[in-house]
C-alpha cells in the first residue's frame, strides 16, 4: 500500500489542518513567497492547500470533489517558483511541521512527499 496515502489515518485530519495553517501563518510574512499569494486569497488558498494534503494522504477526497484534478503544476504556472521559493517553501512548511509536532516515524515519507511537489512546482531556472 502506498504510504502516502496512510499519513492521514497515522497523523490525523485535525493535525494535517492544523499545519497548514501553521505554514501559512508564516507565508503571510515572508518577503519571498508571501508576494506570490493574491492577498484577497489567502483562506482559499490555505483550504485549499489543506484539501489537497488531506487528500492526497489518504483522507476524504473534498479537494477531488471542489477541485478535480489538482494539476498543481499548471495551476501554479503563473507564479515565477524557482529554486529560492521551492527552498523558501520547505522551510516554512518544515518549521510548520515542527510546530505541530508531526509524528517523527512520518516524517521522512512527509518530507520527500513535499520535496517531490515542492520541485515539481519550479517553472523557473534560478
Amino acid at each position: 500500500m502506498d504510504p502516502i496515502g496512510q499519513l492521514c489515518e497515522t497523523i490525523g485530519e485535525a493535525k494535517l489542518r492544523s499545519m497548514v495553517a501553521a505554514f501559512y501563518r508564516r507565508v503571510r510574512e515572508d518577503d519571498l513567497i508571501g508576494r506570490l499569494y493574491p492577498p484577497e486569497d489567502w483562506e482559499g488558498a490555505e483550504k485549499r492547500l489543506a484539501d489537497f494534503i488531506v487528500y492526497r494522504f489518504g483522507g476524504p477526497p473534498v479537494y477531488l470533489q471542489e477541485r478535480g484534478h489538482p494539476m498543481l503544476r499548471a495551476r501554479h504556472m503563473p507564479f515565477p517558483i524557482g529554486g529560492a521559493e521551492r527552498d523558501r517553501w520547505m522551510a516554512l512548511m518544515m518549521q510548520a511541521m515542527d510546530e505541530v509536532e508531526i509524528p517523527a516515524d512520518t516524517s521522512p515519507v512527509v518530507n520527500s512527499f513535499f520535496a517531490q511537489v515542492a520541485e515539481a512546482m519550479r517553472n523557473r531556472s534560478s
